[in-house]
Parts: structure tokens; sequence; C-alpha cells
């Protein structure tokens, strides 16, 4: 009888090794880490971070990991969830080049509170992020666009089983017994794309994700079974998600090094938006049209995602940092794109909002990206200025640097935990090759909270 996917995945992920791990991928799971750490200080200030806190500080239990930018310990599969939503609070966290998922809520988020709850190694930890980040992205690339398109959200739908095995390989688990926990994690998928609007809605979805994902490890480490036919079963993850899917790509090359692509957000929003955020920097650089004499604004969008975010007069800060008309006008006039332009006072500005209403959403299926966007501005003078952009900043192709990482860092952790604890985090970050246990770093990101 041949093995199931379940049983190749698991085969697979149980044999990883550091010593294995290509460089480039080290690095770019090290960038991640400090990336995370940063966005999550900041996000666990928000409101939606600290009803999170609250939340998983008032169900007691064992203090067994850390909630970021707090001073507690609590259970692991709390810190998970907590942490989870709070690196998703600012709309900062990373993205995959398809712009359907972010990797760290909750794949870091469980890995940091298993590693911790298991005294494990930076070393052991480095294996379990390029494990989960894998597996989230070969779920993904197996089950969109279908998945997104009928309605889940993607984070959680498919973090699920990254988190589930980075929890995993810092418990130990056996291959027989991840296969179950990747059973168990499948009966729990789940996430909606009805997250859009004024609430804390799209905030909540990673933390389910992050905390069910050290669940199901947990409860296989213990012995309780689950399907393995998850993936490839008539009632299956892909059959019960998607009207179309792609199940070789769960296994697809499994003997090779994986090239493990993950980009960086300088943009406090929607990752979908960043394009039309440098189409409009690139105009203001360029030209530095008054805003006040802007007449009309078409932004051409490619089918994938000319549908979302057009919301031109959002209500909340949650509703404009997926609002594309807002973002535009907030970059025409700011020249800047951070969580400081997404509050609930600037909502209200004439000026932001007469520059959304001008924004006009067009659909062209001959732009070659699914994020690509091409920006044209006319003034009342009779000017006309247009920009395209296909790769945004932080993209593979149009990449952040190391030092443009670690000062989006401070920037996002200097105000919660100040510059020096802050400095003294990156350093470990940076060394974390080199950390015995796990637990020395998250104490670095214990805030004055509580």
């Amino acid at each position: 009888m041949s093995a199931t996917l379940s049983e190749r995945i698991a085969e697979h992920f149980t044999s990883f090794d550091y010593q294995k791990l290509p460089d480039a991928t080290r690095h770019s799971v090290k960038r991640l880490l400090l990336d995370y750490l940063g966005v999550a200080l900041a996000g666990s200030q928000t409101g939606s971070g600290q009803i999170a806190r609250r939340y998983a500080g008032s169900m007691g239990g064992h203090a067994q990991a850390t909630l970021v930018g707090d001073r507690a310990r609590v259970p692991a599969m709390q810190a998970a969830f907590a942490n989870a939503i709070s690196s998703h609070s600012v709309e900062l966290d990373d993205i995959d080049v398809l712009a359907l998922f972010h990797f760290s809520p909750p794949v870091y988020s469980t890995a940091l509170a298993s590693a911790e709850q298991a005294g494990a190694s930076g070393r052991d930890l480095l294996v379990a992020l390029a494990a989960g980040c894998e597996m989230m992205e070969r779920v993904s690339k197996a089950a969109n666009s279908s998945l997104r398109n009928r309605g889940y959200h993607t984070t959680p739908t498919c973090g699920i089983f990254g988190a589930t095995v980075a929890a995993a390989r810092l418990m130990g688990l056996s291959a027989e017994q991840l296969v179950s926990a990747l059973g168990l994690a499948g009966a729990q998928a789940g996430g909606l794309m009805e997250m859009y609007g004024p609430s804390m809605q799209k905030r909540f979805n990673p933390g389910p994700a992050a905390r069910n994902g050290h669940t199901a490890a947990a409860m296989a480490q213990l012995g309780f079974t689950g399907a393995a036919t998850i993936f490839d079963g008539e009632r299956g993850f892909l059959a019960a998600f998607t009207d179309a899917n792609q199940p070789d790509a769960l296994v697809d090359s499994l003997d090779q090094d994986y090239l493990l692509e993950i980009e960086f957000k300088p943009y406090s929003c929607a990752r979908p938006i960043h394009n039309a955020i440098d189409c409009a920097l690139d105009i203001r650089r360029k030209h530095a049209p008054d805003p006040r004499r802007v007449k009309s604004i078409e932004m051409a969008r490619h089918p994938d995602w000319a549908l979302y975010h057009q919301n031109a007069r959002p209500r909340t800060y949650h509703e404009a940092q997926v609002s594309l008309p807002y973002s535009v006008a907030v970059a025409l006039t700011d020249g800047q794109a951070l969580f400081a332009q997404y509050n609930n006072q600037r909502l209200q500005e004439p000026i932001l909002r007469e520059l959304s209403d001008l924004v006009h959403i067009t659909v062209d299926d001959s732009l070659p990206r699914g994020v690509s966007c091409r920006m044209t501005l006319e003034t009342d003078d009779g000017a006309r200025h247009v920009s395209q952009v296909d790769y945004p900043k932080g993209s593979i192709q149009n990449p952040m640097s190391d030092d443009e990482l670690r000062a989006k860092f401070d920037s996002l952790a200097v105000p919660v935990i100040g510059a020096a604890q802050a400095a003294r985090l990156a350093d470990c970050v940076a060394d974390i090759e080199n950390c015995g246990d796990v637990r020395q770093l998250m104490e670095l990101t214990m805030g004055s909270a509580r």
C-alpha cells in the first residue's frame, strides 16, 4: 500500500537537521525572527493585542511561555494564541510571494511558545521555523487560489499545518506521531475572509491556528491518533476546502532543498495594497503633485486582487489598513504609510477623504502579476503622471536590506521595551544559533505592561 501524503510529509520533516538547512534558509528565517518580534511587540500594545494578552493571562495554568510585550508567562498554547494575534495587529507582518498569507503569526508564535516549553536551543528553533514555513507554503500551493476564492483565509487555514509541524519538531515527535498531528490539525483548520470591516476580526484569525497547532502536536505526542488521509481522503482537507487543487505540491521535490521565499512589509497595510502605495510614492517623489490639485486617480489592478480593498471611507484604522484608496491618499499626502498614518483620528481629514474618493479602481488582465498596479494621476492643470509597480518594496525582486529591517524593528520595538533592551534582543536574534535556551531570547521581549 502506497504512503499517504501525510506519511510522506512526516518522513520529510522528521528528518530535518540544522546542518542540512541551506544557508539561504537560515538567513531567511533569522531575518523573519527579528521582523516578527518587532511587529509582535508593537502589536501587543494595540487594542486587539491588549485584549489577547488579557485573555491569555486570565486563563491560569502553568507558566510555560512568554506573552510578548508583557510581564506574564502563561501556558504555551495561550502564549501562541495571544502572540499570533499581536503579531497580526499592525499589518506589518511578512508575506509570501503571492500575497496570500503571512508565515510568522501562526508558525513563529507556535514555535517560540513550544521552544520555551521544551527548553529548546536556538538551533532547534531555526529548524522548526524552517520546517513550519515550508509546510505552510506547501499547503497553500496545493490549495490556492481556489481556497482563497471560496472565502477561506489562507493564513490560519494553511497556517495551522505549519504551526503543527513547527511544534512537532520542538516536541520531538516521531514520523508516526506527526502523521496523527497533521490529521488533528486538519480537524481544526479554518478561517474566513469575512474579516474586512471596522472590527478586529482580521487580527483574531491566526490566533486559533497557532494555539491549535500546538494542541495537535501535544495531543499526538501523548498518543492521540489522527487520520493519515487528511490531505488525500475523499473528505479530507483539499476536498473540503477547494474546488480545484494541486496535491502534488505537498510532496514535490522533497529530496531537494526547498526555496523559502519570504517577503517583508514596509507599509502598515494589506500586502496587495503595497504596489499601489509604491506607485503613489513614485509619483510623489518624481513630480510632487499638490494633493489639493489632483483631479483624478485611476488604479488599474490585476483581476486576482481587483475586487478587494475598495472601501474609500474606512470607519476605523482596521478598515483603513485594508483600504487601497485611503492608503494611496495618505501616501500622497504624508509620503509614507506606517502605523502612525493608520489611526482613527486621521480618517476624517478632509484632504484624505477627498483623495480617497478620487481613486477609481479598474481591472486590467494584461498586468503581469496578481499584485501589480498601474496608477494614473491627473491634476487640474492637465498634468498626467503614470507609475506601474509589479514588485513592491520588500519583495524578493525589490528587497528590504538587513539595515532596513533593523530600522523597522527598532521603530517598533524601542517604544515598547526601550532602546537598550531592543538592541540586546536584536543581538540575540543575530546570534540565535548559539542561544542555549530560547527562554533567554523571549525574556528580552517582556515589556512593562501587565
